[in-house]
C-alpha cells in the first residue's frame, strides 16, 4: 500500500470509516473498519495526521490512537459539514473530514485528558440530578396545592412540606394522598444527598488543581465554576484573545453586518451553554451583592446600570469575567482586585 500521510476518519459505536491520502492529495484508502479492528489497523500504520470529528467518543479514540504515535486533530462537526460534497454517508463523511483536517484556517478542539472528562462527568451529573430534584419539588408544591397547603420559595418552604407530609398526627393531608407523597418525599431526600457528594468531590477536585484555585479569586467565579473551566478550557492560548474566549462562549452580540454596515443583535450563544450559564449566573451574583452595597461594582458597570437594563449589564459583565479568565490562565499571574475596578 503506498505511503498513507493523511487519515480522516468517521467514528460511530461500531462502524468506522477510513479515508486515507498520500503526500500529493490522492486517494490511498477508502474502507470501513469494525470497532476491535481499529487499533489494529492504525497501529499498523507509519506515523500519520488523522482528523476526527469532536463529538461524544471523539477524544477517547484520540488518546488511544495518539498512544499509538499518530497526531490526532479534533474538529467541530458544524466546521466539517461545508466539505461534504452531495449525498451525506460515512464515506462521504470520511473524505469531509480529511479535507478539513488540512485546511490551514482550520480550528480544532484540544484533546481533553481523561481526569478532565472526568470531572465534566460529574459537573454534568450533578447538573442532571438538580433538574430532577427540580422536578421533584414542584411536583410536591403543585399536589399539596391541591389541598390548600402552600409554602414559601426556597429550601425552607420544602422542609416545611416534607415535614407535613411525614407528620401523620394531622388531618391536612388525606391519608391516600400521603402515602402518593412519601415515595417522592424519599426520592427527593435521596437526589439531594447526592447532589451534596457530586459538590464534596468537585469541591475536592477544586482545591488540589492550581489554576482552579487562581480563577476562584475573580469575582463573580466559585468553586463550581472555577473547576467547570479548567476542565473545559484546555489550553487558553490557542485563543489569540480574551474576546476570542468570550466568543467562544458565546458572550458577544451575533453580527449580521453587509456592505460596511454593522448589525449587531443578541448574544451569539455559540461554545458551551454551561459555562455560559454560570458566567452569567455569577454576573447577576456580583450585581446583586454590589447594589446592596457589600462589595464595590467596578466603573464601567455601575454606568452601565444608570443606562442599560440590569440583564444586559449582567451578560456585559460577564464577558468581562471570561476575559479575565483568559489573561489568568494565558500569563499564570493571580487576579489583582485594584486592577479591575
Amino acid at each position: 500500500m503506498e505511503k498513507i500521510t493523511t487519515v480522516g476518519l468517521d467514528i460511530a459505536k461500531h462502524v468506522f470509516q477510513v479515508h486515507g491520502i498520500n503526500g500529493a492529495g490522492a486517494i490511498v484508502c477508502r474502507r470501513k473498519l469494525r470497532r476491535d479492528d481499529v487499533v489494529g489497523f492504525f497501529k499498523a500504520l507509519p506515523p500519520c495526521l488523522i482528523g476526527i470529528e469532536a463529538c461524544a467518543t471523539g477524544h477517547h479514540w484520540a488518546r488511544v490512537l495518539m498512544a499509538l504515535g499518530h497526531e490526532v486533530r479534533l474538529m467541530p462537526a458544524s466546521y466539517v459539514k461545508p466539505y461534504v460534497k452531495r449525498q451525506k454517508n460515512d464515506a462521504t463523511d470520511a473524505e469531509a473530514i480529511c479535507e478539513a483536517v488540512t485546511r490551514p484556517t482550520m480550528r480544532f478542539v484540544p484533546v481533553k485528558s481523561e481526569e478532565q472528562q472526568g470531572v465534566l462527568m460529574l459537573h454534568r451529573v450533578r447538573e442532571l440530578l438538580i433538574r430532577q430534584r427540580t422536578m421533584l419539588v414542584n411536583a410536591l408544591r403543585g399536589h399539596l396545592a391541591e389541598f390548600g397547603i402552600v409554602t414559601r420559595q426556597g429550601l425552607a418552604g420544602v422542609g416545611m412540606l416534607m415535614a407535613l407530609v411525614d407528620d401523620d398526627d394531622h388531618d391536612l393531608i388525606p391519608p391516600l394522598a400521603r402515602s402518593a407523597l412519601l415515595p417522592l418525599i424519599g426520592q427527593l431526600r435521596e437526589v439531594h444527598e447526592k447532589v451534596s457528594e457530586l459538590d464534596r468531590q468537585i469541591h475536592a477536585w477544586h482545591r488540589s488543581n492550581e489554576l482552579s484555585r487562581r480563577l476562584e479569586a475573580i469575582p463573580g467565579i466559585g468553586p463550581i465554576t472555577a473547576s467547570a473551566i479548567a476542565a473545559t478550557v484546555t489550553d487558553a492560548s490557542l485563543f489569540k484573545s480574551g474576546r476570542q474566549l468570550a466568543a467562544w462562549i458565546g458572550l458577544v452580540p451575533r453580527q449580521n453586518s453587509s456592505g460596511g454596515k454593522d448589525r449587531l443583535g443578541r448574544i451569539s450563544k455559540q461554545g458551551d451553554p454551561y459555562l455560559r450559564r454560570l458566567l452569567v449566573v455569577g454576573a447577576h451574583a456580583v450585581l446583586r451583592f454590589s447594589r446592596n452595597g457589600k462589595t464595590a461594582p467596578t466603573r464601567w458597570a455601575a454606568e452601565l446600570l444608570a443606562k442599560k437594563p440590569y440583564n444586559v449589564v449582567a451578560v456585559a459583565l460577564a464577558n468581562k469575567i471570561a476575559r479575565i479568565v483568559w489573561a489568568l490562565m494565558t500569563t499564570g499571574r493571580r487576579f489583582e482586585a485594584t486592577a479591575a475596578v
